[in-house]
């Protein structure tokens, strides 16, 4: 039996097993399918503290991973399938191997949804984005595109639009999802120019990266090639939580509900990072929350065993 199980290895989790190890519990951290995290499909990173000159993604990972194991927590590159939090001790399973936990901290992240562009693999990071925040500074004085008819999409196009020389929005539909204040907001954006109906079927790109967003109308299904430095996608995101759905409170979209900051329904789960955060959505936002899951699980466990 581990004291704690984390599923998980973003900077949540990995901060979560920081501190947990750090306090004396015996911690057992589960990689699942993307070891790292989104951040690990990402190239620089720049808004991560303490870094002068900024790192790369999956340096910042390998860091943070290299951290928890030199304290002494121990990462298993499996996935996590199978949970019963009906009692103590909280069990899990990876594949056929069962698990028992004193307490849990889920920092499963969420998944950005894609365009399903066969450019997909090689250019994100070199021209393709789901995160305005995270990777708009690049692209500062250039033209730049944004696929996403809801207030995600609206909030990006605007974000961008103060560092890039002009935002396309493109949507599919005649009517956006987005609320009338922020689709205003966005019409009257100078530098936004709308594109609808249109989607995204293509991308060219050249040894540096994207050059083109290759669109086709809805209606008439002419293609366009559109010159652009950079698409970011603002489709949406999924939360990782369904093999934990029968046992904790998610809400309409699928993310786990959390009280007390990191706490959730079932005494002695925790959750941080973007599983239980649709706002924000950042690296350090995630690895603040699982400083307090961390710190919160050392108390638990102190008060019951």
């Amino acid at each position: 039996m581990s004291d704690v199980v984390v599923v998980g290895t973003g900077p949540a989790g990995l901060t979560a097993a920081i501190y947990t190890t750090r306090g004396g519990l015996k911690t057992t951290v589960f990689a699942g399918i993307q070891h790292g995290g989104q951040l690990t499909t990402t190239t620089e990173v720049e808004n991560f503290p303490g870094f002068r000159e900024g790192i790369m993604g999956p340096q910042l990972m390998s860091e943070m991973s290299a951290q928890a194991e030199r304290i002494g927590a121990e990462i298993v590159y499996e996935e996590i399938t199978k949970v019963d939090f009906s009692k103590k001790p909280l069990r899990l399973w990876a594949g056929d191997r069962e698990i028992e936990a004193k307490a849990v901290i889920i920092a499963t992240g969420a998944t950005a949804k894609t365009l399903g562009l066969p450019s997909e693999g090689p250019l994100m990071g070199r021209g393709l984005s789901t995160c305005a925040t995270c990777d708009g500074f690049f692209y500062k004085n250039k033209r730049v595109a944004v696929v996403g008819g809801g207030d995600s999409a609206m909030e990006e196009a605007n974000y961008l639009s103060k560092l890039a020389s002009e935002v396309l929005l493109i949507h599919r539909r005649p009517v956006f999802r987005a609320s009338n204040i922020m689709v205003e907001r966005t019409k009257k954006n100078p530098k936004i120019k709308m594109m609808i109906p249109y989607d995204v079927v293509d991308t060219i790109a050249n040894d540096a990266g994207l050059t083109h967003a290759v669109l086709r109308h809805i209606d008439s299904g002419k293609r366009e090639e559109v010159a652009v430095d950079g698409l970011f996608m603002a489709i949406g995101h999924r939360p990782n939580s369904t093999v934990f759905k029968d046992y904790l409170e998610t809400d309409e979209n699928g993310y786990l509900k959390v009280r007390d900051f990191t706490a959730t329904n079932v005494p002695g789960v925790f959750a941080a990072g973007d599983i239980a955060d649709h706002v924000f959505r950042q690296a350090i936002t995630a690895a603040g929350m699982g400083c307090q899951a961390g710190m919160q699980t050392i108390r638990y466990i102190e008060e019951h065993y």
